[in-house]
């Protein structure tokens, strides 16, 4: 278990160095472009967008994974340490149901919901239908050496969403066992502004 936790965090972190190198490099490519040569690409807008929404929806598992994500505990912090941790794992498991739910939802007619759809099914559509994107495009040599269609297709772009949510459950469910274990108190970031504080006292009593 453990090596596969090593195993996915070094993939998410790979991804999202990559995801933010790749940005930085489009983003000032476009620049020196458009007004050191007047001209451009004009893919890099949505290919941007693109890698903008797939660093999101990676590093919110990630998030989850080192603790980042913001929340308000004050109540929850009242509360007996069984009821806080039992607090806990409810929340991290709102979070399992939330991307279970986004994944694919018709497994709520258990419940008696009619409910449809999902990013898997939304994703399997789109590969069925196979269209492509407003303005990003191969590369020539790609379209002549792999016959491939001219404008990327959508569902490469919109695999993020049943891969980013897959991860988003795992971590969830992995916290909320770690809070269980008491390997971890909640799924949000720890108090950094209480910390800061009380680092900070004796400058703010002067």
């Amino acid at each position: 278990m453990q090596r596969a936790d090593d195993w996915i965090t070094r993939f998410e972190e790979g991804v999202l160095a990559f995801l933010l190198a790749a940005m930085t490099i489009v983003s000032f490519s476009q620049v020196v472009a458009r007004y050191g040569f007047n001209s451009g690409w004009g893919g890099a807008l949505e290919l941007t967008r693109i890698l903008f929404a797939w660093l999101i929806l990676f590093g919110m598992s990630y998030g989850v994974k080192i603790g980042s994500h913001l929340g308000v505990d004050a109540v929850v912090q009242l509360l007996p340490r069984r009821m806080f941790r039992a607090v806990a794992v409810f929340g991290a498991l709102c979070g399992v149901a939330y991307a279970s739910i986004l994944l694919y939802s018709e497994w709520l007619h258990i419940f008696g919901l009619q409910t449809r759809g999902g990013a898997i099914d939304y994703w399997m559509k789109m590969y069925k239908i196979g269209i492509g994107l407003d303005d990003l495009r191969y590369p020539e040599f790609i379209i002549e050496n792999f016959d491939t269609k001219e404008r990327v297709q959508r569902w490469i772009a919109y695999l993020i969403l049943p891969i980013g949510l897959a991860l988003f459950a795992f971590r969830c469910l992995q916290a909320a066992w770690q809070i269980i274990k008491g390997d971890r108190q909640m799924m949000i970031a720890a108090h950094e502004a209480e910390d800061l504080v009380a680092e900070n006292k004796d400058i703010l009593k002067d």
